[in-house]
This record gives structure tokens, C-alpha cells and sequence, in this order.
């Protein structure tokens, strides 16, 4: 399997390109939240995607229908649909699919038709509310739009939606169900209902007063995560249609997988026990050994537990190889994306190897002792590099791998 094209909206880029550069560079997409008054809360930074203009991909009529995270992704899906160069047949085309997911999906929605219904009575709904709230119609957009009738998925697992609708899609291609499937995560739950369910859970970074710095993963300093919106597409693709079609080729796409911790609904297995297992399985899949990959985009909230548990689980899985490996976290400069997370970073992973250069954790200025890999601090590295490995956990305890490999032609 390979990647042929790739689509992202972020906090830190509308576009691939934009969204790539401000990776290398450490260029934080997060900020002071501008869409709602945030006075009264103990949390007022969010890394909101900013400038988005949906007519620029999405027809007027069509944006109507779609609640924000169904944009996003409808917007990521035409960029890298595009980028791949694969025109779908317009009378429709079974082979193609679409796997396209989201954690929370319409929450803005669902929240907005509530108020309405309080307000007004069932009349004050619009006609519009149940399908911009479902988190499936994202994908079931997308494909009316591209004749997509192949096999079609819509995943919610938390933080790992985006790795889990990646590694679904590579299965179905692999079972001959598909030859080429957009997938993917999409959120935009940067709501004050959204904002302060996470809050309350203390998951977020109180940092308001220096909010570019305060997504900050492995670092002794860091308080939480910082809440994130956007998309990231991937067009996957059975090497021989690839081939045939002339496609330019990112990366192969190898290896996932998946399991749970069943430890608990929000906290992380002692010691990143489940997500060593995943990473165990998503290298056995590859066929590959654990000397054989060179960087892990890590799933690096940012948060206390998760940063501490994700190193504990590398070592187990790398032994002596975890000090050569280099382990950075994108979400220091793009936040935590949530559902959509897995998505960016993996296109993020395919950039890496295609460009051979390994983006930096940003803000991490003083390591936590209990990190103490080789997080790539705030620098860009540019190193030969063969096998990334991306990683995506999410409440209750949903793990997912994935690994890609450079595609030597």
C-alpha cells in the first residue's frame, strides 16, 4: 500500500505546504480563543484553524449542509485528492472508498439545535440539524461528491480516530475491498461546551498569558494539552493502481494496528503498557524489527501522563534502540487535534520520509527527567530516514499504530 496524495487544515495552515513549513519551523498555531467570550473561564487558548474559507474547495450550497469538522475534512479530502492526481469515474467508481472519522464530530451543532429547540419548539430546528450533526456525514459527503461507492467508514475513537480510519483503509485494500481510499479524522470541537468539558476534566494548559508556548510535549513545564481543530486526509492506494495510473508515489504504508488498554476511561495503562503492545503489533504486521525504524511522531499531548507513559512504552518496545531513535511531537506546534490528530500526523510521518528531514517538538526547552529520549527540541533535523512509526491513543483506552516506509520505487 502507498500514499499518493495528502490533504490537511490546521491551526498552523489551511494547506499542506503551509501547514508542513510551519511544522519544521516550530511555528505555533495556538493562541488566545477568538470565536466566543472566554472571560469567565480558568482556560482562554485554544489553536483554532484561522483564515478558512470553504468556497475556495467547497461549492456554497454544499458548505450549508455541513457542519465545521465536515468542512475540514471535505476541504483536506479535495487537496489531497488533487495532490494525488486520481480523477474518480463520474458515474461512480465502487473501488474507491472513503474512511473518514471524527471524535466528537457535530458537538457545535448539537449544542446550537438544543438551544433552538428550548427556545422555540421543534420549529426552530432547521431541516439541516441531524445531518450536520452526524459524525458519518463527513465521509457520506465526500463521497456523493466523488462517487466514492466503495467501502465507506466512519470511525470515533477518541484521539486515535484519524490513525484507526488510516490503518482501517489499508485493511480494505489489503482484503482487494478497495483500490484507492481517502482516510482520515476531522474535528472542530473548539466550542465553549468543548472547550469546557475539557476544562473541567483538567486536561488543558491554563498557560493564557504565553499561549504560543503552551503546548509543550515532554517538557518539565507543561500543564495540559491545547485544544485543536483541522483535518488530515490521506488518499491510500494499492501500489499497482498507483503504478498504473502514473501516480507520484509519498511513501508505502506498511504496517498498523490496534487494541485497547482496559485500564481506565480517561488515564493511560502503568508504564504505556497497551500502547507497547500496539506498537509491538503494528511492527509485526510490517514485518519489520524495532532497530529498523528511525522516528516515532509520537502522540505527545503534552500532558503529564501521557508524555511520561508514551516514553515508558518506547523503551519496552526499542530497548537500546529507543536512545537512537528520534521521537518528536507535532502537537507542540499544531495542539491536539483530537479526532483529526492522527490524520495530520500521519501526513506529517509521509512528509518526513519523503523529505528526509524529522520535525522538531516544539517549546520543549527543559526536559522532563522521567523523558529523557531524543525528542528532537525545537529544531528541525534533516537525517537519512527509512521507517517512521506514528502513534495515536485515545479515552478508553484506544491505541493505534501505524507504520510507514520509504518507497524506494
Amino acid at each position: 500500500m502507498v500514499v499518493t496524495g495528502l490533504g490537511a487544515v490546521t491551526p498552523c495552515g489551511n494547506d499542506v505546504p503551509t501547514t508542513w513549513a510551519s511544522m519544521v519551523e516550530a511555528r505555533s498555531g495556538t493562541g488566545l480563543v477568538t470565536r466566543f467570550d472566554t472571560s469567565a473561564m480558568p482556560v482562554r487558548i485554544a489553536a483554532e484553524v484561522k483564515g478558512f474559507a470553504p468556497e475556495v474547495r467547497i461549492d456554497r450550497k454544499l458548505t450549508r449542509r455541513l457542519e465545521l469538522f465536515a468542512q475540514y475534512a471535505m476541504y483536506a479530502a479535495d487537496e489531497a485528492l488533487q495532490d494525488s492526481g486520481f480523477v474518480a469515474d463520474s458515474d461512480g467508481d465502487p473501488r474507491f472508498g472513503v474512511y473518514v472519522g471524527s471524535g466528537i464530530g457535530g458537538l457545535a451543532e448539537i449544542v446550537h439545535g438544543s438551544r433552538l429547540f428550548d427556545a422555540e419548539g421543534w420549529k426552530g430546528l432547521s431541516p439541516f440539524f441531524i445531518p450536520r450533526a452526524l459524525t458519518n456525514l463527513a465521509g457520506g459527503q465526500i463521497a456523493i461528491r466523488y462517487g466514492a461507492q466503495g467501502p465507506s467508514l466512519c470511525v470515533t475513537t477518541a484521539c486515535a480516530t484519524g490513525n484507526h480510519a488510516i490503518g482501517e483503509a489499508w485493511r480494505a485494500i489489503r482484503a482487494d475491498e478497495a483500490d484507492i481510499v481517502l482516510a482520515g479524522g476531522a474535528e472542530a470541537a473548539v466550542s465553549p461546551v468543548g472547550l469546557a468539558g475539557f476544562m473541567v476534566m483538567r486536561a488543558l494548559s491554563k498557560r493564557n498569558d504565553d499561549a504560543a508556548r503552551a503546548s509543550r510535549p515532554f517538557d518539565r513545564g507543561r500543564d495540559g494539552f491545547v485544544m485543536g481543530e483541522g483535518s488530515g486526509i490521506l488518499v491510500v492506494e494499492e501500489l499497482e493502481h498507483a503504478r498504473a495510473r502514473g501516480a507520484r508515489i509519498y511513501a508505502e504504508l506498511v504496517g498498523y494496528a490496534l487494541n485497547n488498554d482496559a485500564w481506565h476511561d480517561t488515564a493511560p495503562a502503568p508504564g504505556g503498557a497497551g500502547a507497547a503492545r500496539c506498537m509491538q503489533l503494528a511492527l509485526r504486521s510490517a514485518g519489520l524489527a524495532p532497530d529498523a525504524v528511525d522516528h516515532i511522531n509520537a502522540h505527545g499531548t503534552s500532558t503529564p501522563q501521557n508524555d511520561v507513559t508514551e516514553t515508558a512504552a518506547i523503551k519496552t518496545v526499542f530497548g537500546d534502540h529507543a536512545r537512537r531513535l528520534l521521537v518528536s511531537s507535532t502537537k507542540g506546534v499544531t495542539g491536539h487535534l483530537l479526532g483529526a490528530a492522527g490524520g495530520v500526523e500521519a501526513v506529517a510521518s509521509v512528509l518526513a520520509l519523503h523529505q528526509q528531514r524529522v520535525p522538531p517538538t516544539a517549546n520543549l526547552d527543559e526536559p522532563d527527567p522521567e523523558c529523557d529520549l531524543d525528542y528532537v527540541p525545537n529544531v528541525a533535523r534533516d537525517v537519512p530516514l527509512r521507517v517512521v512509526l506514528s502513534n495515536s491513543f485515545g479515552f478508553g483506552g484506544v491505541n493505534a499504530a501505524l507504520v510507514f516506509q520509504r518507497f524506494d520505487g
